[in-house]
């Protein structure tokens, strides 16, 4: 596990309500035809060398033309000329203002990204403290190859750490328990579908909910971003993607008393940006999302960094280079393109509102502030609940404590207000509460 201090240094600037701009006003959305039809990939083959030339137009008209669309003027930085990746979005995480797009709504196999949807379908289901003893059918079904966090039949697991197996170390294992506690596969996958239609993510089409490759599941770097926004309104949804490392349970064994006693192993959150790698150093900023490799997908990966008061969201599909780490590396490049340019390039698109954010809205007594909250954790609006600072360094539960509030960074603490759902009206990120940290 990392030291605290190394974990501190990790430049993680986000906010509890980061995403509080869900309900923007949008235009009407035109979904691309069904992915039942002719998806742009499928296990069988390939991903096609081209998009195809009529794709959705939700979040605007550009987003829909294929090719790379930004509106490059006097004081706009060039975007990066090495980003090989067949499809990518930057966006503006608070205004949902997509700043750049290359083949933004391309069907392609989106691999463990689409973990994300799976979590914002499913946390808010279960509290955390939950208990489920795993039995063989719960592991039944997982494709060969899978990831795999290490989840043994006959153990038992609280829904917390299920959820840290899902996020670092993309487990599928833990998603086939998770789904078995959700009335099975069938009903999650359904389940799945039915939230990316309520997002607005038309292009996604769901058939194994962890994100293994099957023959018609597609997403496109629009929906995979409309999907993280939306996840990242939940309190354990950014905890869980933004935990470099944990303690994870393992086997139940018999010790030197021969009493049984539960062993325990670390695991570490394989998205690389916020982890780390040989020649490849921790992102200024980064606060998650989550990443995926599968043979047809290729690599693919959702991020979300903050810096210098802006938060972006970058998604990139399939880059066509081989070398190791290449889709962190330009992601990277497209973060630092981004926070270059907002504030002076024009937007191209948007990212858009689920569909019942503005009728919630609009209710009489509905309540006009507060984040959404997940695994019946307590998340809620902080405004006016004077919140308590989280201590940095490694948590009770022994996940690193940059998961904790994702706001701990070089000994200051990011508390935020809970967001806010109005309509016609886009809502800036709420005021940061910056605070040292005592020595």
């Amino acid at each position: 596990m990392p030291a605290p201090k190394k974990t501190a240094r990790r430049s993680l600037l986000v906010t509890s309500a980061v995403l509080s701009s869900l309900a923007l006003a949008a235009p009407a959305a035109v979904a691309a035809p069904s992915p039942s039809g002719s998806p742009s990939a499928s296990p069988s083959g390939s991903p096609s060398a081209t998009p195809p030339a009529s794709m959705s137009t939700v979040g605007g008209a550009r987003l829909g033309q294929p090719g790379t669309q930004v509106n490059l003027a006097s004081g706009v930085p060039v975007l990066p000329k090495d980003v090989s990746a067949r499809s990518w979005i930057v966006a503006d995480a608070e205004s949902g203002d997509v700043l750049a797009a290359h083949n933004a709504h391309w069907r392609l196999a989106p691999a463990s990204t689409l973990k994300m949807l799976f979590a914002d379908t499913l946390l808010p289901k279960f509290p955390r403290t939950a208990k489920h003893k795993v039995v063989p059918s719960d592991l039944a079904g997982i494709g060969s190859g899978s990831s795999l966090v290490g989840i043994k039949e006959d153990e038992t697991y609280t829904v917390h750490d299920l959820w840290l197996g899902v996020f670092l170390r993309s487990g599928n294992d833990a998603v086939h328990v998770l789904s078995a506690m959700n009335k099975g596969v069938d009903n999650t996958v359904k389940e799945m579908n039915e939230h990316a239609e309520e997002l607005q993510a038309l292009d996604t089409h769901v058939v194994s909910p962890d994100g293994y490759d099957a023959e018609g599941q597609v997403s496109s770097a629009y929906d995979l971003t409309l999907i993280a926004r939306s996840g990242l309104q939940k309190k354990d949804f950014r905890e869980y993607c933004s935990t470099v490392s944990a303690k994870f349970p393992g086997q139940t064994k018999k010790n030197k008393k021969g009493k049984p006693a539960r062993e325990s192993f670390e695991i570490q959150n394989t998205n690389r940006l916020l982890s780390g790698d040989a020649g490849l150093p921790v992102y200024q900023g980064i606060a998650g999302v989550k990443n995926g490799n599968t043979t047809n997908a290729g690599a693919t990966f959702t991020g979300v960094a903050e810096r210098d008061g802006k938060v972006l969201l970058v998604t990139v599909m399939n880059p066509e280079k081989q070398e190791h780490n290449e889709v962190y590396k330009e992601t990277a490049r497209l973060f630092d393109w981004g926070f270059k340019a907002a504030g002076k390039v024009q937007p191209v698109g948007e990212l858009v509102p689920p569909k019942g954010a503005a009728q919630a809205s609009s209710q009489p007594g509905a309540n006009p502030s507060g984040e959404a909250g997940g695994s019946g954790s307590g998340a809620g609006s902080t405004a006016g609940t004077g919140s308590k600072p989280v201590a940095s360094g490694p948590a009770a539960d022994g996940s690193s404590g940059i998961g904790i509030a994702l706001g701990i960074t070089g000994g200051v603490l990011v508390l935020l207000a809970g967001g806010a759902f109005l309509v016609n009206r886009r809502w800036p990120l709420p005021d940061l509460v910056r605070r040292r940290t005592r020595p």
